[in-house]
Formats: structure tokens, C-alpha cells, sequence
């Protein structure tokens, strides 16, 4: 085989196929780019497809601040029976409960729907470079063979800013103490009994997260009524609780700031937990990540057990599932033409060149029980400026996700999946509209005309608080 036939050229390629990732493809494919998504597993959907709730798509005030490419999918899942709702957990926010089975059916019919390519299995290795613009990218899949991909744009949706570090941009990692958040193992587990599970956050609001977010304006009791009155166990028992406190100081759990929880399938009556934690762990570092996965699955173990002895409504449940991979909060933060602050979320600034909305709350996981919320202001949403998504000092790639420009503390809330879907369409659809123009850099693109084009496709640019 010559070197030639080795070439595959695209206009846009997509490195990375978890929430960002897909939501780049599907909307450059969209809008007539000829797409290659690339993703280093053998699943496509990263955190999507665990069963977490998608958060970050409606402000704390229940507004929906995330369309397009998310609303298709969303409305896909519905007509398959896997859409349970968007759900308040009276706590500080809303989040977007799905069957992850079935939004995994979707993502795949969706990305064949608009004919993406897929290569899984398969990492970028090297890169050719000139003048800040990338001409080359080569990748290998696990059976060893080599590929060439050139791309009029590429867009890093890896989460560890890997391929933009290889084009030599800068980044920040962790705090400047080098610390991270933990790392966490998904688990579902299904046979569980809602009714006294709910009646227990009902009867007891001091072992649960609640009332955190003053647009609430409700007691913590009253958020507990509200929660029970929902009939979805979407929920967080505190570690500052009595129940889950005291079984962390006897060694029967180990130490974590809540047990959240959230419904995954009504039929199966099954939830999501959100739970296991490892920190101090740079989780680029893939000897130390993958060692991880035994303390993680113990904890599995100890939680469920905990779980079923302690916990109305666990007694006859069982282990439903695990997540195909380990979760990451935290690893590198490319250094944008623009840094997304701190205060930008927590006032929640808007902004003329916003190409997507972020309204989670700033969410800092530490070690042990620690943990860091702070809610955006009055329950409003935030902007996402254009050139976060771009690296500084290169001419043809963007970053969308939980790699792209921001301050650690405002990390903590653009990085959740709603946000990064946002992030990953605007990018998607501004590397259609550059790749068929005569641009020579990116930032030379029409903000206008592609927030022109976001709206028009369901994206929410405007219209909320």
C-alpha cells in the first residue's frame, strides 16, 4: 500500500466521542461537513451513557438553556420509552434523567442518521504542524495500523486537551497546587422500592442535600415534601447527615460528600448513584488511573452493601450495572483566546459573541466529605464566548467540553454534559461554516452568522435569564 492510499480527507475531525464530541459530529455532519469521529474506546457517549442526569440544560429557575443537537436526541429518546424528564432536586438544580441504554441506541442512529464516520478503538498519536495550523493528524487503532487524517478543522473533544497540547497551546491543570478532583465509578442499581425511599427523605430532610440554592426560597422540610411529592428518587444523601456521617466515621462507607441519586429507568426501578471516590489522582497519568479501578469497584461493593442494610427501599435491590469507564472531573484546561472567569458564571454575564449557555453551579469535589458548590446567581445562566472554544497561537482547531478555556472554579460548571453538548454543537457547526469558506483561521469566522445558524437549528442563545 502506498502512502497515498493510507490518506482519508475530511473537512472536520472529532477527537473525542463522549457528550461534547458527539454533539460536534452530529451537528457538523448536519450542516454538510464531510465528519470523522475518533474516540479512543469502544463505546461512543462517555458520561452520557453511564446514567448520570445530564445537567447543565436548565437553569436553577427551570428554564431550558440547551437545544439543538440535545433536544433531537432527547426527542428520540422519548419515542423509544427512555426519557423519564427534567427534574428538580430541590437542592440547587434540574437535571435531565434518561434510560442510558436506550440514549446509547439513539447516539449511534443519530451519528449513522447524518453519516458520520467512526473509528473507535483508536487514538490520535502524533501530528504535523506549520505555522499554528494543523495539516496532519495520525491515529492508530488497537490492532496496530496507522492512518492518516487531514482535516480543514479539527475539534479537541477529548476532556484532556491532549491533541491541543501536542499542537504546543497552553494550558492549566488541576489547582495551583496541582490538586484535583476525584475520580468516580458509575453503578446503577435496579428492584429498588421508591415509595419508602421517598417517604425516608420526606421524614428525615437532615440526611439529605437540600435547599442550597436560595431561588428555592423553601425550608429544607419543604424541599423534602416537594422531592417526595415528585415521585423520582432524584436525590443526595449528605454526608453531613447523621446516617451516612456516622457510617464514614465507623469505617462502614468510605469517605464522601453525598450519595447522589437519580432515577434511570421507572419500569426497572432502577437509579444511578453517584458515589465512589478516589482523589489526589492526575488522571492523565494512566498507571495511577488505571490502578484506581480497584479501589473504585471495592467501593461499589461497600456502598451497596451500606445501601441495602441502612437505606429504606434498598433491601431487595440488586447491582444493575457499572459504567464502562472511569469518570473524570478534572485534568487540563486549554488556555483560550478568551478565559471563561469565575465571575462570569457566578453572575451570570452574557455577552454579544455567547455561542452557548452554561447554569450549573461552580462544583469543586475535594477529598474526603469535601465538596464546593456555589449556585449562579438568582438562578440566571451564563455565556459561553466563541473564543473560549479557541486554543491561543493555533489557525484551524477547536476545544469544546470540559477542556475548553475557563478558570478551575468556572470548570466546575461549564464541564458537566448539558454544557459541554452546548459547547460541542457550537464548535461542530462553526467548523461546517469555516470549512466551506475561504478562511485561513478560525477566528476569522462570522460570530453572528454562526449564532445565526445555532438559533435556527434549536440552539438557546437568547431568551432566558
Amino acid at each position: 500500500m502506498n502512502m497515498k492510499s493510507k490518506i482519508k480527507n475530511y473537512d472536520v475531525l472529532v477527537i473525542g466521542g463522549g457528550a461534547a464530541g458527539i454533539a460536534a459530529a452530529i451537528a457538523a455532519a448536519k450542516n454538510n461537513a464531510r465528519t470523522l469521529l475518533v474516540e479512543s474506546r469502544g463505546a461512543i457517549g462517555g458520561d452520557t451513557i453511564s446514567g448520570l442526569p445530564i445537567l447543565g440544560c436548565c437553569n436553577s429557575l427551570g428554564e431550558w438553556i440547551v437545544g439543538g443537537v440535545l433536544r433531537e436526541l432527547l426527542d428520540a429518546c422519548k419515542r423509544m420509552s427512555g426519557y423519564i424528564g427534567c427534574i428538580c432536586d430541590w437542592r440547587t438544580l434540574w437535571g435531565v434523567c434518561v434510560n442510558p441504554d436506550i440514549f446509547r441506541l439513539v447516539i449511534a442512529e443519530t451519528l449513522e442518521k447524518y453519516r458520520v464516520d467512526v473509528l473507535l478503538h483508536t487514538i490520535v498519536d502524533n501530528i504535523a504542524i506549520d505555522n499554528g495550523r494543523i495539516q496532519e493528524c495520525f491515529v492508530v487503532d488497537r490492532s496496530g495500523k496507522r492512518r492518516c487524517i487531514r482535516a480543514k478543522v479539527i475539534i479537541e473533544a477529548t476532556g484532556d486537551g491532549n491533541i491541543a497540547a501536542m499542537a504546543n497551546a497552553k494550558s492549566e491543570a488541576g489547582s495551583d497546587t496541582k490538586n484535583f478532583q476525584p475520580i468516580s465509578l458509575i453503578f446503577r442499581m435496579s428492584n429498588i422500592n421508591f415509595k419508602p425511599l421517598l417517604e425516608f427523605v420526606r421524614d428525615n430532610p437532615e440526611e439529605i442535600l437540600l435547599a442550597e440554592n436560595p431561588v428555592f426560597k423553601k425550608t429544607p422540610a419543604e424541599c423534602a415534601q416537594k422531592v417526595y411529592e415528585s415521585g423520582y428518587p432524584y436525590l443526595a444523601l449528605s454526608a453531613r447527615g447523621t446516617l451516612l456521617g456516622d457510617a464514614i466515621r465507623r469505617g462502614l462507607m468510605y469517605p464522601c460528600s453525598a450519595i447522589f441519586m437519580s432515577p434511570t429507568s421507572m419500569g426497572k426501578k432502577e437509579i444511578v448513584l453517584n458515589t465512589t471516590r478516589v482523589s489526589g489522582i492526575d488522571a492523565r497519568n494512566i498507571e495511577t488511573l488505571s490502578n484506581s479501578l480497584f479501589t473504585l469497584s471495592r467501593q461499589i461493593s461497600t456502598a451497596i452493601e451500606f445501601l441495602k442494610i441502612h437505606i429504606p427501599g434498598f433491601r431487595n435491590s440488586e447491582l444493575s450495572g457499572i459504567a464502562h469507564s472511569i469518570s473524570i472531573r478534572e485534568t487540563r484546561r486549554i488556555i483560550g483566546e478568551y478565559v471563561l472567569k469565575t465571575e462570569d458564571v457566578i453572575s451570570g454575564k452574557k455577552v454579544k459573541n455567547g455561542i452557548a449557555k452554561g447554569a450549573h453551579h461552580v462544583d469543586i469535589h475535594g477529598s474526603g466529605t469535601d465538596q464546593t458548590r456555589i449556585p449562579v446567581k438568582n438562578g440566571h445562566s451564563y455565556d459561553i464566548p466563541y473564543n473560549c472554544l479557541i486554543p491561543k497561537n493555533i489557525a484551524n482547531m477547536f476545544v469544546a467540553g470540559r477542556c475548553l478555556s475557563s478558570t478551575r472554579e468556572a470548570n466546575g460548571s461549564v464541564r458537566v454534559m448539558g454544557t459541554c453538548m452546548a459547547t460541542g454543537e457550537a464548535a461542530g457547526t462553526a467548523a461546517a461554516l469555516y470549512s466551506f469558506q475561504n478562511h485561513t483561521n478560525v477566528r476569522e469566522l462570522s460570530v453572528e452568522a454562526l449564532r445565526k445558524k445555532l438559533t435556527s437549528q434549536g440552539a438557546i442563545l437568547k431568551g432566558t435569564h
